[in-house]
């Protein structure tokens, strides 16, 4: 079901992106997958880059946290294969790099949490943090990490 999902919504699974550090993507513990943040890259380039309420704007900022939102998805599909297999999208937390004087990064993170709810449904609905930072790895706008429960 998921998978027919995301095709009706035109996303396509890529490979997961390369870390950039001494990490895994992901780490199981039990029955919840723990997603490592991850950034707006497809095809290993970074597709937005710079400050939200500076270089990019609000709309741009939530396109950003879908990208990062799919390779989210991209890493869970890669650990447990069928997508069917999620129970539930638990928490969502978002860093958002915000130019001064920025406050809308809930805004931005709609980009993400409209897209677990767009593909999960109601296993999509979640509790979340968005957080405005300074600076992300690369110059990226948003990174996303997730946490994820899976059937055994």
């Amino acid at each position: 079901m998921v998978e027919e999902r995301l095709k009706e919504l035109g996303i396509e699974i890529a490979d997961i992106p390369k870390p950039l550090g001494s990490y895994k993507p992901c780490v199981r513990t039990s029955n919840l997958l723990y997603i490592s943040g991850q950034l707006p890259v497809m095809s290993g380039e970074l597709l937005y880059e710079g400050k939200i309420g500076n270089e990019l704007k609000i709309e741009e900022g939530k396109e950003a946290a879908r990208v990062a939102a799919i390779n989210c998805i991209s890493v869970l599909k890669n650990e447990v294969g069928d997508l069917d297999k999620v129970e539930r999208i638990v928490r969502v937390t978002g860093y958002i790099s915000s130019a001064s004087g920025f406050t809308g990064q809930a805004n931005v993170l709609n980009g993400a949490s409209d897209l677990f709810y767009d593909v999960f449904g109601q296993k999509g609905i979640h509790s979340r943090v968005a957080v405005g930072v300074f600076e992300l790895p690369l110059g990226s706008p948003v990174e996303i990490e997730l946490i994820a429960e899976v059937s055994p």
